[in-house]
């Protein structure tokens, strides 16, 4: 894919490993200067360090409104947005648990987005990916509020879609089946649950993968795709 030239904000992907940093490898050897974040200052200079070009971390905590602002305003403009960042946990079983992941899994895009969008349309357009999961469609034991962030995300998708095509805004979302992070096995275990022997190609994906995809929903080559939900999930969607 060809990014040269555009800057892209990849929340939740100032640590190596994860579906953040595999998004950023893509994005950057396509061109793109990429804007990192996360919550720790030295892993996240080293990740961008080692991206080399024009990669950039940014230190936010996306839990708190007013670390999302102070992102938004510290970026200004940027021509791609991928919502990646996520709290995945077991069932929350207090409000404030609950609490804590719809804030970084909705509200956090929902503030980068409302901010962002509108300097995309002054600059002629751009790209927003939500990252989502198919456990935003099918129930799935004990994660079941995270499950419930990401089908609000693929509904903020939708509008967004519709409230920004004016401006020439593309807004998508990927949604990834069972996938071989960090994140994941720490919040349901080496074997993910086992979901990875559920869908036909019997096997978790590779964050590699995963961010091939969202790389291509974010560029020039997607050009007529927006307000779509388009599952990378080993063949989950078609059972």
């Amino acid at each position: 894919m060809e990014f040269k030239g555009k800057t892209a904000l990849i929340t939740g992907s100032g640590a190596a490993g994860g579906l953040g940093h595999a998004i950023a490898e893509s994005l950057a050897a396509g061109g793109a200067k990429v804007l990192l974040t996360g919550r720790d200052p030295q892993r996240g200079v080293q990740v961008a360090d080692a991206l080399g070009g024009e990669a950039r971390f940014l230190a936010a905590e996306l839990g708190d409104p007013e670390s999302v602002r102070a992102l938004a305003t510290e970026v200004g403009a940027v021509d791609i947005l991928i919502n990646n960042a996520a709290l995945m946990t077991g069932e929350a079983r207090d409000i404030r648990e609950f609490d804590d992941v719809f804030a970084v899994n909705v509200r956090a895009p929902f503030l980068l987005a409302t901010a962002l969008a509108p300097k995309m349309v002054a600059n002629g357009g751009g790209s927003i990916v939500n990252i989502s999961s198919t456990a935003a469609g099918i129930g799935m034991p004990d994660i079941g509020v995270y499950g419930a962030t990401k089908a609000a995300l693929e509904s903020l998708t939708r509008a967004w879609a519709a409230e920004y095509a004016p401006g020439k805004v593309r807004v998508n979302a990927v949604a990834p089946g069972p996938m071989h992070t960090s994140k994941a096995v720490a919040a349901i275990g080496a074997d993910l649950g086992g979901y990875g022997g559920t869908v036909p190609l019997n096997r978790s994906a590779d964050p590699a993968e995963v961010a091939e995809v969202v790389a291509f929903v974010a560029s020039d080559r997607a050009g007529y795709m927006t307000g779509a939900i388009v599952p990378v999930d080993g063949g989950r969607a078609a059972i």
